[in-house]
C-alpha cells in the first residue's frame, strides 16, 4: 500500500466514526440545540474527511475538484439550515429556557412584536 492509500484509509475511519459520533449524539442529546450541535459539526468533519479520502485514493484532478465544491457546500449550508431550524425550534416552543444562559432571541421578538408595521408605499 502507497502513502495515499493509507492516508486515504484513515480519512475513511475518522469520517466514518465522525459521522457515526453525530449519529449517536442526534438520538441520544435530551434538547433539540444539543441535538443540532451534534448532527452539524462533526458531521461537516467527518464528510470532509470522507471527501478527502475519496479524493486521496482516486487521484484524480477533476474529481478533486468535484469533491471540494461539494465540501464548500456543505460548509455554506449546514450552519445556515442548523440556525433556521435553531430558530423555528425556539419559536414553536421546542427550546428549554432552563438551560439557556443568555436569551437575546426573547428580547428581540417581543421589540419585533411591539414595533408597528409601516404601511406599504406601494
Amino acid at each position: 500500500m502507497s502513502v495515499l492509500d493509507w492516508f486515504a484509509s484513515i480519512c475513511f475511519f475518522l469520517g466514518c466514526a465522525l459521522n457515526l459520533i453525530a449519529a449517536i449524539g442526534a438520538l441520544r442529546f435530551p434538547d433539540l440545540l444539543s441535538r443540532m450541535h451534534a448532527a452539524t459539526k462533526p458531521q461537516v468533519l467527518g464528510l470532509m474527511l470522507v471527501m478527502a479520502g475519496l479524493a486521496a485514493s482516486l487521484g484524480s484532478s477533476q474529481l478533486t475538484w468535484k469533491l471540494t465544491i461539494v465540501v464548500l457546500f456543505q460548509f455554506m449550508t449546514a450552519p445556515v439550515s442548523a440556525h433556521m431550524v435553531g430558530r423555528s425550534g425556539y419559536r414553536t416552543g421546542k427550546v428549554r429556557e432552563d438551560l439557556l444562559v443568555i436569551d437575546e432571541l426573547t428580547e428581540d421578538l417581543d421589540r419585533a412584536k411591539s414595533t408597528p408595521i409601516p404601511p406599504s408605499s406601494s
